[in-house]
Order: C-alpha cells, then sequence, then structure tokens
C-alpha cells in the first residue's frame, strides 16, 4: 500500500497533465461534472434531509446540478427538505460553482501539479480575459478573495435585520451569510420556506441582495477593472465599458416593463404601496440577471412579463460571471453591428475601439447555438409534460440561463423531464462553446481559402 499510494497519485497526475495539454476545455467539464457527481452522492444521504430518508436519486442529481451551476431551480423546497447539513452542501457547491468552470479546472491543475502551467495559464485566461499570463496566479487568489469579501459584506448587513425580524443571532448569522454567498454568486437558493416574500417592502435586505446579485453578474474582469482604475473611467476597458452600459440598460428596460406590466396585477404588485412597487420592480429586473429570487409568486405574473423574463435570462449577465446567458456583451457586439451595418460603417465600433470580426462570428455562434438548444428542449418538455408553451418556454429558459425563477412548473415535472433541465443547466454554465471544445476530438485548421462570393441575404 505504501507503494502503491505514491504511484497511484503520479499515474494520475501525469493523466491530468496530459489531459491539460491535449484539451484544456475538456478537463475543466470533467472537473465540474465530478464536482456535481460527489454534490449528488453528499445530498444522497439520510442525513441530508430533515425526514432523515434518503432523497430520491433524481431529486438529488437535480438540487446538485442546480446548486453547482449556480441557477437555484428547485424540486423539492429548499428550506423545509434538506436538513443543516444538507443546507450546507448546496451552499458549498454554490460557492465552487460560482468560481467558474475554468476557474476550478485551473485550481486543480494547480493543486496536482504544485503550479500553474502555460496550458492552465491559457485555460484561465479563456474564462477571465485577462490579457497577461504573468498575472494569472495573483488573479486567482483575486478572485477568491474578491468574492469571499463581497459575500461577506452582504452577511454582515442583513445579519442584525435578520436578528430583528425574530431570528437569534446564530439563525440570524447563518440566513445571512447563506444569503450573501447565493445573492453574489446569483444563485438563487432560500435557507427559508418563505423565502424573500416577508421582505417584498423591505429596503434593508432587498438592497444589498441586488448590489449583491448586479455585482456577481458583472464578472470578475470587469469587477478587477473598475477596482483597479475607480477614479479614472477612461481607462477601464472596452469589455467593462459594454458590460456596465448594457447591463444598466436591461435592468432599466427590465425594471420599467415590469413594474408597467404588473402595477395592476392583484396578485403581485397592487397590494403594495408606491414605495414597495418601486424596490419590487427594481428587484424583478434585476433578477433574471441570473440570479433567480423573488419576493411575489412568478407563477402568477402576466404572461406578458414571462416573455419579458424570458428574453431577459436569455441574455443573462456579463462573461466570466456568476451568471449564465449568452452574454451581455454579445448582445453589445450584434446592437453594435446592426448599427453599424445601418450606417454603412465598414467596421464595428464602440467607445473609440474597433471589434474584430471574430468576435461578431463568436457572439452569432453562440447565440444560434443556445437558440436551438432552447427549441430543441422546448419540443422535448412540450411532448413530455403535455403543457403549455408559455411555462414550458420559461422553464427551459431558465435552467439554460443558470436563473432560476420559476412559475412552479419544475416541482411538478415528471422524472424524464428534470433530466433533461438538468443536462440544461450543465451546459448553460459550462458554455456552448466550451463543451463544443470539450468534445470536439481535434481542432481544424484549413490552409487553402476558397475565392469570395458574396449570397443574397433578405
Amino acid at each position: 500500500m505504501a507503494r502503491g499510494g505514491p504511484g497511484i497519485l503520479w499515474r494520475g497526475r501525469e493523466v491530468v497533465d496530459r489531459l491539460a495539454r491535449q484539451s484544456p476545455a475538456r478537463l475543466a467539464v470533467t472537473v465540474f461534472a465530478l464536482v456535481i457527481a460527489l454534490v449528488t452522492l453528499l445530498l444522497s444521504a439520510p442525513w441530508a434531509t430533515r425526514s432523515g430518508t434518503r432523497a430520491p436519486f433524481v431529486d438529488a442529481l437535480f438540487t446538485a446540478t442546480s446548486a453547482s451551476t449556480v441557477t437555484g431551480l428547485v424540486v423539492v423546497p429548499t428550506g423545509e427538505y434538506w436538513s443543516t447539513w444538507g443546507l450546507v452542501v448546496i451552499l458549498v457547491a454554490i460557492k465552487i460553482g460560482g468560481l467558474g468552470v475554468m476557474t476550478l479546472a485551473s485550481l486543480l491543475g494547480l493543486a496536482v501539479s504544485r503550479r500553474i502551467g502555460l496550458t492552465q495559464r491559457l485555460l484561465v485566461t479563456s474564462e477571465t480575459k485577462t490579457s497577461r499570463l504573468g498575472e494569472v496566479g495573483s488573479l486567482l487568489r483575486t478572485v477568491i478573495v474578491t468574492s469571499t469579501l463581497f459575500e461577506v459584506a452582504i452577511a454582515l448587513i442583513l445579519l442584525p435585520r435578520f436578528h430583528m425580524y425574530r431570528e437569534d443571532w446564530g439563525e440570524a448569522a447563518w440566513h445571512a451569510i447563506f444569503y450573501g454567498v447565493s445573492s453574489f454568486n446569483n444563485a438563487g437558493f432560500v435557507p427559508t420556506p418563505e423565502g424573500l416574500e416577508p421582505f417584498v417592502s423591505d429596503w434593508w435586505v432587498l438592497l444589498p441582495i441586488i448590489v449583491g446579485v448586479f455585482i456577481g453578474s458583472l464578472g470578475f474582469p470587469v469587477v478587477l477593472n473598475v477596482m483597479q482604475n475607480l477614479r479614472e473611467p477612461r481607462r477601464w476597458s472596452l469589455h467593462s465599458k459594454l458590460t456596465i452600459t448594457t447591463s444598466l440598460g436591461l435592468v432599466a428596460a427590465g425594471s420599467i416593463l415590469v413594474a408597467a406590466f404588473e402595477w395592476t396585477n392583484p396578485h403581485t404588485f397592487k397590494p403594495l404601496g408606491p414605495a414597495a412597487t418601486i424596490l419590487a420592480s427594481l428587484f424583478a429586473g434585476v433578477m433574471p440577471r441570473s440570479a433567480g429570487f423573488s419576493t411575489v409568486d412568478v407563477g402568477q405574473m402576466h404572461e406578458g412579463t414571462w416573455l419579458l423574463n424570458d428574453a431577459l435570462m436569455f441574455v443573462g449577465g456579463g462573461s466570466a460571471s456568476t451568471a449564465g446567458g449568452i452574454k451581455v456583451t454579445t448582445l453589445a457586439v450584434m446592437l453594435l453591428a446592426i448599427i453599424a451595418e445601418a450606417r454603412g460603417d465598414r467596421d464595428v465600433e464602440a467607445y473609440g475601439r474597433r471589434i474584430p470580426r471574430e468576435v461578431l462570428q463568436v457572439a452569432i455562434a453562440v447565440t444560434m447555438v443556445s437558440a436551438t438548444i432552447v427549441l430543441v428542449s422546448c419540443l422535448l418538455l412540450l411532448s413530455i409534460t403535455g403543457r403549455t408553451l408559455d411555462v414550458v418556454l420559461f422553464e427551459v429558459i431558465s435552467a439554460y440561463a443558470t436563473c432560476g425563477l420559476s412559475t412552479g412548473l419544475t416541482p411538478d415535472l415528471p422524472d424524464p423531464a428534470k433530466y433533461i433541465l438538468s443536462v440544461l443547466m450543465f451546459i448553460g454554465r459550462t458554455g456552448t462553446m466550451t463543451l463544443a471544445a470539450a468534445l470536439a476530438l481535434r481542432s481544424r485548421r484549413r490552409v487553402v481559402r476558397f475565392p469570395e462570393e458574396r449570397p443574397i441575404i433578405g
């Protein structure tokens, strides 16, 4: 045993190093799948539930996937079904998933090889959009420290308010920490049966969560870039400017439209006062970034509000963030390309910079692949459940965009539909491009280029 142990570890290290060199994306997806498998195993233990009985495998797998992909969709009431042990497992899964699949794979490479090699640095560079490879080692530490500081700050703000809400200090601290981690990581999990509905008009509780969700949805490259150049916005990167401006625009538009649709809805906003309605509208405008929290019953909203949320969830948040969706920069690049085409401009430009054509091609590919995945998933769920398109589309986009908002359909789904949503959450978190690279047998490079000819469009 003494001889075999080091040998096994050495062979395991060689396998990981070889896989990292040959296909870093495949390594990332594999590591993320292993995390989900481990969380599923932990949630399958009898002591993970309040009743002391083993959770059904599909429920444990769905919850593990939802937590690890920081989605927030649930098939059982989180605060009622899972024990304290189960909630701790879910919280740890949220924290790991929030760090990002690429960062997680790089941490594994660091732990195995005791260093970050060129491949691992390129891996993290792809996820965090960092251009200087020498900064990646310190960037990993910065990402972990920064996210933890934001989570602790949110928890400290919420702690006294929860204590005032008839909770002892221990219970208040637990709930504050849970909401701090869940909000910054855009997870949407709640540790109590009633969730945030009792705080629908409480600015003290909801505003820190709104801020945490919004900052988490921007992405670590944006947060770090802004923090480093806080007093000099001119030095912000193009990525930061596009992410912030597009995100603010979507939040403003979403909040205003939700308020307009739900202002007279007796099941959602109508019973609230003006100040509470404004807060609820802002909250509802931010949550489709990928958070999944709700202070009113989403299932009682108008169908127009559902459709609006479908669009906001599909876009999601910033690249390399805890949010999902096709990402706001993808939307921004495509809108800029449309404007450039309408003006007859040769180049796509923004903030005094020219955006390469390759970026537009990736944006189109991500959007089309995502739309196709949503379409196929809707067709499958429609045939399995027999439910209407509006609720099925909402749940599918919420799963794929790792948002977590629900009309109430998910808990009632049959097991095959739960498996489909689990796969959607996994694909949505790892990314369509990452998954495609992980499954590709080889990359193809053409040496000879064919002559150019323009087809007729439109």
